[in-house]
């Protein structure tokens, strides 16, 4: 059996223990915070850069932070809006508009996006007026008589003059066709007016009118003097037919008019001279015709417009067409006159028989006398 210890033993085994405890307790909370720093230390989430894509967007007064998808719907927003707010004004100017809603601007005239009609700053000038018959007689007279001027002014503000705009009225007389031929443009737009016209009721109108220029209370004094301008408008009234066939003929290939084709043909002008022979004009000796389609078809219809001797063209079309055939060939144009027409015939024949049914009578008369 053990000795009971002594109370010094008791006392220090007591101690050792305790120290011991401490010991074991302090390693024991050191093993915890360890445990516990490495657990947390493992599991802590791995850093990432995250990136942010949205693009600052200014709303009103302040700034928002919004998608780039967001951004493109409020851009097309505002710029519907601002098409918008156009269309609504039409008397605002484009250069007012953001540059966005433009499209490139071209030499003509700059379209903006979303609406039908051109800007208002179009380098296209307007539509000039038709030229104006006889506009150099109303500025110099030329020594025409009251009652003959009277009588022109009446006619060029009558409404079927002005529905017929006659062009062979433009050729002598008119500083302003003169102006329009100096463009395809003028000169086409011209044509198209007078090629507007019913040809026939309008040769009927300017015949008669061509009769009564020449009637002594209107123009038979100037006419018979002779005046130019009045001998010229009285020629141009009579020669409306065959220069209307004319002048409003188209080339086959590019459906240009071929008078505006001559006109403005700056290396041959010589194209221009045919369409002065119904006006009692001859060809210069110099004249190269131009041989295709437009000439040829035009000395088809000028023969047979000399049907009627009466027509001007009738003693100048067989010096013209011998002159085409020098240079296009014998068989270009037809070199004589066209069968003359029943109509001067009928009206002499109808004048004799009415003086042969007349002679009975007048013989009756002297018998009786």
């Amino acid at each position: 059996m053990m000795a009971p210890l002594s109370p010094p033993t008791r006392h220090l085994l007591s101690t050792h223990r305790r120290l011991r405890t401490s010991w074991t307790v302090i390693l024991a909370v050191f093993v915890c915070f360890t445990s516990h720093a490495l657990a947390a230390v493992a599991g802590a989430p791995v850093e990432t850069l995250v990136v942010d894509h949205r693009l600052p967007y200014r709303e009103g007064r302040g700034w928002a932070m919004l998608s780039e998808h967001d951004v493109q719907q409020q851009e097309m927003r505002k710029r519907a809006a601002s098409e918008r707010s156009e269309s609504e004004s039409p008397d605002s100017s484009e250069s007012s508009m953001p540059t966005s809603t433009k499209s490139p601007i071209t030499t003509t005239f700059s379209i903006v996006v979303g609406t039908r009609k051109p800007s208002t700053t179009s380098t296209t000038a307007a539509a000039s007026p038709l030229p104006s018959i006889l506009d150099s007689m109303s500025v110099n007279s030329n020594g025409v008589t009251a009652s003959c001027l009277t009588f022109i002014s009446a006619f060029l503000a009558n409404s079927t003059f002005k529905e017929c705009y006659p062009l062979s009225m433009l050729f002598d007389g008119s500083r302003s066709f003169f102006e329009a031929q100096r463009s395809v443009l003028g000169v086409t737009r011209t044509l198209d007016a007078t090629c507007a016209a019913n040809a026939t009721t309008c040769n009927t109108y300017l015949a008669g009118l061509a009769r009564d220029l020449v009637s002594a209370e209107n123009c038979g004094a100037d006419y018979r003097k002779p005046n130019p301008s009045v001998v010229a408008a009285h020629d141009a009234m009579v020669a409306y037919s065959p220069i209307y066939t004319a002048g409003c003929l188209r080339d086959q290939e590019t459906s240009a008019y071929c008078y505006a084709n001559a006109v403005t043909n700056t290396t041959n002008p010589s194209g221009v001279y045919f369409y002065r022979l119904p006006l009692n004009r001859t060809l210069p000796s110099t004249t190269v015709p131009a041989c295709g389609y437009c000439l040829q078809q035009t000395m088809a219809f000028y023969q047979a417009a000399t049907a009627d001797r009466r027509q001007m063209i009738a003693s100048t079309y067989v010096d013209a067409a011998k002159h085409v055939n020098l240079i296009c060939g014998p068989d270009f144009s037809n070199e004589t006159l066209a069968a003359e027409t029943a109509s001067n015939g009928g009206a002499r024949g109808l004048a004799s028989t009415r003086l042969a049914a007349a002679l009975p009578l007048l013989a009756a008369v002297l018998w009786l006398v």
